[in-house]
């Protein structure tokens, strides 16, 4: 899948003594750190950008956008390099604004559920500042990402199915326009009719139409009881039919995870573990004690039905946290399954009712495959992923994986799925978007050229200009 850029734009030494001039010793020039902010977690080849200015303030990043976009320089927002499909990559060069540096928790309403954070902030950084507030902040993608990040991605994780994504919980923003604009979106209040929803436009635009520099989130009460359990069977369907009938049964479960027998041996392999290498569901459950209870005793029973007797529970933190980073770590455990391969993660996602479908119709490519590719969900919204494990210096691994994820795409449309359920859309499954979009794809298009005519925000992602 070619992707077709322009020419990349260096900065001259004008730009780059005005940028000198604002940050100092914080924009910084060297192969390193370059090389550092033109990659991140996914197979994508190291792009990277001609300097990297690392901002403090949102009237900083306003700044450094004013001066860049006098010079025409393409610019790159960045977090932690944590995303999936090249969103941080500097196909044309230019600047990456590195907003790591602005970690400050503004603040924490616990009467109204929520907190405003700089764009810096982690999610695990404001969850450890919240904790004897009684409050968490759920959205939970794996990596210990930035928070704006996981917004300009609208990330989601193991939480989703119960306390939705980050379109669910962003509340409002502070973004630096193309021009160094700066603007607010959205606010404190519950619902509102004023005009329209560009909170919603910010998330998931991946950098094209401006800086995210602040957010506004949802909190949530910490459940009073949390347990966890573990339940392999004996076929794919009979697993996720379990997670169908959960859901369509309307039981609260927090969290319910998906990972087929070669994603188990690798978890055994690489956390340690002696679990039965199956088709397997992690759970989680949140509410009262005896709100838990019912929850576990339902699902019990419905995992039974469909061939899940061996109901595992994990009721202490040390346990539950044990079971969760080795799911979280199941990236880095499937690389132990070809020593030296580098992953190409995917995913889709499909509606609940096609998803046992849509996992066996996969497996079956898998197994007719070369490549080794375990698979793994958050089964509870019909959002799965693959890890393809691949040598980028064989053509032949590069153009099968390519092969594989064609299908797998084409076969979540044709369920009426969508081609990213949360990796998002950077440069890597472009083309796939405009498939999925059809004429949407051109306004999407319209709307990049409005806010950002010089085409400088993070250029050749999401949308072709």
């Amino acid at each position: 899948m070619a992707v077709v850029t322009a020419p990349r734009v260096a900065p001259n030494e004008e730009a780059l003594a005005e940028l000198r001039a604002l940050l100092g010793d914080r924009l910084s020039t060297s192969g390193p750190v370059r090389e550092h902010h033109g990659k991140d977690e996914s197979y994508h080849p190291v792009m990277p950008p001609d300097a990297v200015a690392f901002a403090t303030s949102t009237e900083e990043v306003s700044a450094i956008v004013k001066v860049c976009a006098r010079h025409r320089l393409p610019i790159i927002p960045f977090g932690t390099g944590t995303s999936l499909e090249g969103g941080v990559a500097a196909l044309k060069g230019g600047v990456t604004i590195d907003v790591s540096g602005m970690k400050e928790i503004l603040r924490v309403s616990p009467e109204d559920l929520d907190v405003t954070v700089q764009a810096g902030v982690t999610r695990k950084q404001l969850n450890e500042h919240l904790r004897d507030t009684g409050l968490f902040f759920p959205i939970d993608p794996g990596a210990d990402a930035s928070l704006g990040g996981m917004t300009a991605t609208r990330a989601s994780g193991t939480n989703a199915v119960r306390y939705g994504t980050m379109r669910e919980n962003v509340l409002g923003l502070t973004v630096v326009l193309a021009d160094g604009r700066i603007i607010r979106t959205g606010g404190r209040a519950r619902k509102s009719a004023a005009g329209y929803d560009l909170t919603r436009l910010f998330v998931g635009s991946e950098g094209t139409l401006g800086i995210i520099t602040e957010v506004t989130l949802r909190l949530y009460g910490i459940p009073e009881a949390i347990s966890a359990a573990v339940c392999p069977f004996e076929s794919v369907r009979g697993a996720v039919d379990t997670v169908i009938a959960t859901i369509q049964s309307g039981i609260p479960v927090a969290r319910v995870e998906f990972l087929d027998e070669l994603q188990m041996e690798a978890i055994n392999r690489y956390s340690k573990f002696d679990m039965a290498v199956k088709p397997t569901l992690f759970f989680e459950f949140h509410g009262t004690t005896r709100g838990v209870e019912e929850q576990a005793e339902m699902v019990g029973a419905i995992a039974k039905e469909n061939g899940g007797p061996d109901f595992a529970w994990a009721t202490r933190p040390e346990d539950r946290s044990k079971l969760w980073q080795a799911r979280h770590d199941a990236y880095y455990a499937a690389l132990g399954l070809r020593p030296g391969a580098k992953g190409w993660p995917t995913d889709v996602c499909v509606p609940i009712s096609r998803l046992a479908d849509a996992i066996l119709e996969t497996k079956e490519d898998l197994a007719a495959s070369f490549l080794v590719s375990p698979v793994v969900g958050h089964v509870g919204d019909g959002n799965f992923h693959l890890v393809f494990l691949v040598d980028p210096d064989r053509p032949e691994d590069m153009a099968e994986a390519t092969r594989l994820n064609d299908r797998l795409v084409e076969r979540a449309l044709r369920m009426g799925g969508t081609c990213t359920g949360e990796h998002g859309i950077g440069y890597g499954k472009m083309a796939f978007l405009e498939q999925e979009a059809g004429e949407a794809y051109c306004v999407m298009g319209d709307v990049k050229t409005a806010l950002d005519p010089l085409n400088i925000l993070n250029p050749g992602k999401v949308v072709r200009v």
